[in-house]
């Protein structure tokens, strides 16, 4: 360097003949006098641009008028800048990779000054060396500094769509770094534009961790492109999966049905669990895993874990591959020993329930069968839930077996003695007893008197008395009902039961009152096609025609309206009593007669009357017996009266 050399003495500046020894004692001068001879930083910058002339054809008179050099100048000017590259600012322009660090790129386009450029422009490609080309974008060509500014990401982002679809139309590789999770997957730079890496397109294997993959580069090829959207969406298991074909194709290819391979447990879902077998994959269904009942395979297996497997079937074609693990051990029906016969009472677990009844493991692998006939005495079907749950232990006894067939049935109500093995003797005839009533028909009520043991009351045996249209009418589900055992069939397991028969036939105690040509007050409760319902005392109903319903004056018939009634006929057999209040008035010429005579027959009557309800009136216990009592005490006075 001159700077080492010995320079000539600082006074004689002509002396000198080295023109960078004269930059450096201008340099120097200007130091020295900086202050009292400003004059000295124009002679340095004369002596700058007049550098390259060779000191003997230096003239000093020319370089202080600085203007007999200045076509020289421009001529030296215009052979630098011939040197340099020509920048037009917003274009793309390739450029070398001259110097890098951790935070910044400088790159050189050919001009005079060289570009720096952010690393993180580069994170896609962490590969970045010095001498790589790369795309610039020049955004200035020469900024208030004097700087040029370049952008490489905004050079990417112009090209990239076209980047994208060559590589696309060419089925390239290419790299991406990945920015970020998003919901179902990746957000991947891909030259500079956002493309979408779905999760199930990082990997052949199922991925757990998402987040492993941010702020790495990958290699992808990409798989779909959306010009309407500008969306991209990229693929890295497209790259592994040609691979893996192949290595399908040579692994199924060797395969043979019962052979046992080790592989790992590769994902678990409610139907089955995935096994890699080393490139290819299996399934073990749900139920291949267990002899027993399971509700989920995480019962089995856990992720990752390392187990044995069989191969039961396998599909060239669709590279389906079953496995099975329960095969590798005895099948439980096999090893089931002698102690198990029919009779045998057995605990077990309710596995399944069904309507038609509820699966119970006898042992792990091992099931029966207790239908829904099987686990109660009871006639009246229902469906096994009502009775049972599962996860539920109970006892049971083994109806049938059949060790080829791997079947059993068992039942529950086996364990109980059958009621009706003893019914003649706990509900015989004209017994009573109280039951529940179940279910209702048109016919009739279907009352239990226990488990097993049910019974029939029909419509025609609830009431001596009332009319009942519906059995709805005269109780509710779910409520008790006193009955009277009217007949038993052990043979068909039927009982018919009554309820009216609870109290003294009423009719043969209103066959006394209520006698032919005798009148009561009766009350008008309904109206009904060709006449009305009349209800006389003691509750008895009776249909009345239109004739007979005639009022004396002529008026109308209103509801609840109390009027007299004669009674023309009286029906013991069919319950019927038949009358008039028409005949009340008609006939009032006859009326004096028949009442000269009334005071004895009405006396006999209720004399007879009186002496019936006194030995029958103990035996009522339900229904009318309160209108019966109310009549006794009629009768009673009326006999009072008479004496």
């Amino acid at each position: 360097m001159a700077k080492e050399k010995e320079l000539s003495p600082k006074n004689n500046l002509n002396d000198v003949q080295d023109p960078e020894e004269i930059i450096i004692r201008e340099k120097e001068k200007a130091e020295d006098y900086s202050e009292e001879a400003p004059e000295v930083d124009v002679l340095k910058k004369k002596a700058i641009n007049n550098a390259s002339i060779p000191v003997e054809q230096f003239d000093w008179a020319a370089f202080e008028k600085e203007n007999v050099y200045d076509t020289e100048k421009s001529v030296i000017e215009d052979q630098y800048v011939q040197t340099l590259n020509k920048v037009i600012e917003n274009e793309i322009v390739e450029g070398t990779v001259v110097a890098l660090n951790k935070r910044e790129v400088i790159v050189n386009i050919g001009f005079k000054s060289e570009g720096v450029i952010s690393i993180n422009e580069f994170r896609y490609n962490p590969e970045l060396a010095v001498g790589e080309k790369v795309d610039v974008y020049v955004e200035t060509a020469e900024d208030r500094k004097g700087q040029l500014i370049l952008s490489h990401k905004k050079a990417r982002s112009l090209r990239s769509w076209d980047r994208i679809n060559e590589a696309y139309n060419k089925d390239e590789i290419i790299k991406g770094y990945i920015k970020c999770r998003t919901k179902g997957g990746m957000i991947v730079d891909v030259f500079g534009i956002e493309a979408f890496l779905p999760g199930s397109q990082i990997d052949v294997k199922p991925i757990r961790d998402y987040d492993v993959f941010v702020d790495k580069t990958m290699e992808f090829k990409i798989v779909k492109i959306n010009h309407e959207y500008r969306n991209v969406v990229v693929s890295h298991k497209a790259l592994i999966e040609a691979e893996l074909e192949a290595q399908k194709a040579d692994i199924i290819g060797k395969l043979e049905k019962g052979q046992i391979l080790e592989g790992t447990v590769k994902n678990i879902t409610s139907y089955g669990v995935f096994v890699d077998l080393g490139g290819v994959d299996g399934l073990i269904h749900i139920t291949d895993l267990s002899w027993g009942r399971i509700n989920h395979p995480d019962e089995i297996v856990q992720l990752d874990q390392k187990i044995n497997v069989v191969i039961l079937d396998f599909d060239d074609t669709k590279k389906r591959i079953a496995l099975g693990l329960k095969q590798l051990t005895p099948h439980p029906w096999d090893s089931l020993g002698d102690n198990i016969t029919v009779g045998t009472v057995v605990k077990g677990r309710v596995v399944v329930i069904a309507d038609y009844g509820a699966f119970v493991e006898v042992q792990p692998g091992v099931e029966g069968l207790i239908h829904v006939t099987e686990i109660s005495w009871s006639s009246h079907l229902r469906s096994a839930q009502d009775f049972l749950k599962v996860g539920q232990e109970v006892d049971a006894v083994v109806l049938t077996i059949d060790k080829e067939e791997r079947k059993m049935s068992l039942g529950i109500k086996q364990l109980k003695p059958d009621p009706w093995s003893y019914i003649n003797e706990k509900y015989p005839v004209d017994s009573r007893h109280t039951a529940m009533v179940r279910n209702f028909t048109n016919f009739g009520i279907f009352v239990e008197l226990e488990e097993g043991v049910e019974g029939l009351v029909h419509i025609s045996d609830l009431s001596w008395s009332k009319k009942v249209k519906h059995p709805s009418e005269f109780t509710s589900i779910g409520e008790t009902l006193d009955v009277v055992v009217l007949e038993v069939d052990q043979d068909n397991r039927r009982l018919r039961l009554g309820h009216k028969q609870l109290e003294e036939n009423p009719w043969e105690v209103f066959e006394t009152v209520f006698t032919n040509g005798s009148v009561h007050e009766g009350t008008v409760t309904n109206f009904v096609d060709k006449g009305a319902t009349v209800t006389l005392p003691y509750g008895i109903e009776c249909f009345v025609g239109q004739k007979n319903l005639v009022k004396e004056d002529g008026s109308a018939v209103v509801l609840e309206e109390k009027l007299p009634f004669k009674v023309l006929e009286f029906n013991k057999n069919s319950k019927r009593i038949t009358i008039s209040h028409t005949r009340t008035w008609e006939q009032e010429p006859k009326k004096a007669a028949a009442v000269k005579e009334k005071p004895e027959t009405e006396a006999e009557t209720t004399q007879k009357a009186v002496k019936k309800l006194k030995a029958n009136l103990e035996k009522t216990t339900l229904g009318d017996i309160s209108e019966l009592a109310a009549l006794k005490s009629e009768m009673e006075q009326n006999a009072t009266d008479t004496d």
